[in-house]
């Protein structure tokens, strides 16, 4: 029987990391993408690998339109994919209106435009069912002065999952994770990151390890689609 496999974007690091090895403890083989973190990857891989299946390494720069298509055709060549994880991103310190906006091209590019196009290159390499899942960010239900293009791309983001699951219907099914305080913010330090247990309702902060947990859930649901899912502790609801 041939194993599944799905491709984490921005796996090294991070949230994806964490979404890449609760994958593939639950039996995926893992398409492991990164742009710069290389030598995170390798260590990524070596850990995956020791759940008993496969880690494979596939290097792109999701801002440019054709890397998209040819990561996702070269995975599905190489592999049975059957679920797609969108979680590079970036998160530009200095982006306000103030700034000049300069961080426009890149943030749109990756954050919104990348995921598109490798959900269009899953629809038309995959099988005819499958799962995509985006990583999404809790905060965009309440709008604020901070951080306004990366405010956009994950605002549309979330939009383009609701909408695609209707589109991909019933073949794919699209749903996404609305994280909360998960991590450190780039930059910040560890107790910064425990004073925002402050502001949330159940007085902690979460883990990557949580969004593992939730992603695997909701690949292994049958008649879920169009869900986002928050992973924030009650801090946005």
């Amino acid at each position: 029987m041939t194993r599944r496999t799905a491709l984490i974007t921005g796996g090294a690091i991070r949230v994806g990391r964490a979404i890449a090895l609760a994958l593939a403890e639950q039996g995926y083989n893992i398409a492991l993408h990164y742009n710069r973190s290389s030598h995170e990857a390798v260590q990524t891989a070596e850990e995956i690998k020791k759940f008993g299946v496969s880690a494979k390494l596939y290097q792109a720069n999701l801002a440019e339109p054709q890397q998209c298509k040819a990561l996702v055709e070269r995975v599905c060549k190489e592999n049975d994919l059957t679920i797609l994880v969108n979680s590079a991103a970036i998160f530009p310190e200095n982006d306000s209106i103030l700034d000049g906006l300069g961080d426009w091209d890149e943030v749109m590019s990756l954050n919104l435009r990348a995921p598109l196009l490798l959900a269009e290159a899953f629809v038309a390499n995959t099988p005819i069912s499958g799962h995509i899942i985006n990583v999404l960010d809790a905060r965009i239900n309440r709008p604020a002065g901070d951080h306004l293009v990366y405010r956009l791309s994950k605002s549309g983001l979330w939009h383009l999952t609701e909408s695609l699951a209707l589109d991909l219907a019933p073949n794919i099914q699209v749903n996404g994770v609305a994280l909360g305080a998960i991590m450190p913010p780039p930059g910040a330090d560890q107790d910064h990151f425990e004073r925002m247990s402050e502001k949330i309702p159940l007085g902690r902060t979460g883990s990557p390890k949580l969004v593992g947990e939730a992603v695997t859930f909701l690949v292994g649901q049958e008649f879920i689609t169009g869900a986002v899912l928050p992973i924030d502790g009650g801090e946005f609801s």
